[in-house]
């Protein structure tokens, strides 16, 4: 039966006389003198109790807004808690700073201030980040952030500068891909305890190596999300997504999950000390407001860290390239996006694939492929196939580093039904060629991990759904790829790995004894290092001193040829690239009187041969 209003008005004014009514708001547990300030937002709940573990039940006071408060003089770090809400829902905590034993048990609070560093890690420019790209739970056997510490002098050592860590977030079961989480503030605990990743970050900051974190914030996963019944304003039917509903962004319910939203991305990076942000598919976060959610994230980052040097990143399939624009040579809001247009133009030229959205890029991938490299997207407001409407802003404006350039990534490996990495798809030449263009170009490069080394482990699509809803991503993983000529009958789609089968997720751990002592991993891993030595040495003091235009032509057959791109500096120095993606030598062009960084194939007199990749520069 409800709690009668007297001993609700009992309990708020022991708060006042606490100190706690009129504090500001905020979501998760505070830490405070004496105690521990419990707060939730749940405006559509009648009732809110703090179920307290080894405590008697407590009504937590509510204002109009639907916030719900209270100090507990019992609590501290380590307090494991729940909330129960109109009697009979027993839920943890959505801003959850920790989760030991998953997402549908007790939260636990953390005093994450504590984590923060008193001498803060300086970072390093943008201009000098080479980004390697992991899965916790598969980048090692251990599957753990210890298990990524132990990594990372291989990876100082290789040349790379920046890690950025797949979502961490916690999720349901025991594996998943992170981008299905329902505890955003909570680190996942199949990886270690939150102290074990902030150990991860500090050893990572000793090596001079920064750590990114993706974040999702377009949805919540499937599964143990009970935001819906409590806090149902979080969510609105007024927009929709590839993923359910869309998160609440406009008008004063949306002011409550804007601020969460943003609390969460100042934690990691004021608390645990993340040097950046990769923020997923953001053009899934539907916003109506005169100030777009995006805008009102990055300038909040920039404002509340001042003096830091945060990267922010962003994957937008809409090609918004005014969150990209600069002032006074720095990034208003966001440094780069993801650069999927020159990815995909470049996977078409070294396969030949042409299915699924590679069928956008395959009437002219040497043009998409060039534009990408000069201009930094494609698809500049031009109609893209796949959607029959236009897509994109025009980006010529700005500087190579708006964008991060890859031939590989957890998507582009991960969404492939069998998971193939290029090194089980293209023969090694056109491997090296495609390394060659990515970690030469002056466009950021971001390699996934074991690509550095042309490992054959796969990346497969992986969860531990249970139910329902295990059984429509098999469903929907089938129906996926059933378009596909390799899949186009139930007896070929059956081939496809069982996403929730946990021998799908342990056959996409890394084979490291294959990585330490194979003869072609060592070959590939020296080739990866010296293309990272040139960068560092040639291409990053290019980029800080700035481009100020680029150039572009096509050789031989526009659809299967060549390209020849310079970029040329304030200074007037001239980078000049040129590679063959033919089946046959194609005339040399004109290369302009310079050191030759980077030839990748014996040299044959004038001529270009298939798989080439010749990279000059001619300093001023």
């Amino acid at each position: 039966m409800p709690y009668p209003r007297r001993r609700f008005e009992r309990r708020a004014g022991l708060n006042h006389r606490l100190g706690i009514a009129g504090r500001a708001r905020r979501h998760g547990p505070e830490i405070v003198d004496g105690g521990v300030v419990f707060n939730l937002w749940a405006p559509t709940a009648r009732l809110v109790e703090l179920l307290e573990i080894g405590q008697p039940p407590r009504l937590m006071p509510r204002d109009d807004d639907g916030w719900c408060q209270l100090f507990s003089p019992t609590a501290h770090a380590g307090t494991r808690y729940q909330f129960r809400t109109n009697e009979n829902l027993i839920v943890p905590d959505p801003a959850s700073l920790f989760q030991p034993d998953d997402v549908g048990a007790a939260s636990e609070v953390v005093d994450t201030a504590a984590f923060r560093d008193s001498i803060l890690y300086p970072g390093r420019p943008w201009a000098e980040a080479v980004i390697y790209e992991l899965h916790v739970g598969t980048f090692s056997q251990e599957g753990t952030y210890a298990g990524v510490e132990a990594r990372l002098p291989y990876l100082r050592d290789l040349g790379i500068t920046a890690i950025e860590l797949m979502p961490l977030n916690d999720v349901p079961g025991r594996h998943n891909w992170g981008y299905d989480g329902v505890l955003l503030n909570a680190p996942n605990a199949r990886y270690g305890r939150p102290q074990d990743l902030k150990a991860l970050l500090r050893a990572a900051h000793d090596l001079d190596v920064m750590v990114y974190l993706d974040v999702v914030y377009n949805h919540f996963g499937p599964q143990l999300n009970y935001l819906h019944l409590y806090a149902e304003n979080f969510f609105t039917a007024r927009h929709s997504t590839g993923w359910g509903p869309a998160v609440n962004l406009e008008g004063r319910d949306g002011a409550f999950a804007r601020e969460f939203l943003i609390e969460n991305a100042l934690m990691w990076l004021r608390d645990y000390g993340f040097d950046g942000l990769r923020f997923d598919a953001v053009h899934a976060l539907k916003d109506d407001s005169e100030r777009h959610f995006l805008i009102e994230l990055a300038e909040t980052v920039r404002h509340q860290l001042p003096g830091r040097r945060v990267h922010l990143m962003l994957e937008n399939e809409a090609n918004q390239a005014h969150l990209l624009d600069r002032s006074n040579g720095q990034a208003r809001y966001y440094e780069a996006q993801w650069g999927d247009d020159f990815h995909n133009a470049l996977h078409v030229l070294l396969t030949g694939e042409n299915e699924g959205y590679y069928r956008a890029f395959a009437d002219k991938p040497l043009e998409h492929l060039a534009r990408s490299l000069t201009e930094g997207f494609a698809y500049q407001g031009e109609v893209f196939p796949l959607h029959d409407a236009p897509r994109g802003e025009p980006s010529g404006h700005l500087p190579p580093e708006a964008t991060i350039f890859f031939a590989q990534n957890h998507d582009q490996i991960g969404n492939r039904a069998l998971g193939e990495r290029l090194s089980k798809l293209v023969h090694p030449d056109k491997l090296a060629q495609a390394m060659a263009l990515v970690l030469l170009n002056p466009h950021i490069p971001l390699l996934f991990m074991g690509e550095e080394a042309a490992v054959e482990t796969p990346f497969l699509f992986f969860a531990d759904w249970t139910g329902e809803a295990a059984e429509l991503t098999r469903e929907g993983r089938r129906k996926e790829f059933s378009h596909f000529k390799a899949f186009s009958t139930p007896e070929m789609r059956a081939r496809i790995p069982d996403p929730c089968d946990e021998r799908t997720f342990r056959a996409s751990k890394l084979d490291w004894s294959s990585i330490d002592h194979s003869p072609a991993s060592a070959k590939f891993r020296a080739l990866t290092t010296q293309l990272l030595t040139i960068r560092r040495e040639k291409i990053v003091p290019l980029i800080k001193r700035g481009f100020v235009s680029a150039q572009r032509k096509l050789l031989g057959d526009p659809g299967s040829g060549g390209i020849d791109v310079r970029w040329q500096t304030t200074r007037g120095d001239i980078l000049q690239i040129v590679a063959n993606f033919s089946d046959h030598p194609l005339p040399l062009p004109k290369m302009v009187a310079a050191e030759c960084l980077w030839r990748g194939l014996a040299v044959e007199a004038g001529a270009l041969l298939p798989g080439d990749i010749t990279v000059t520069l001619a300093e001023a």
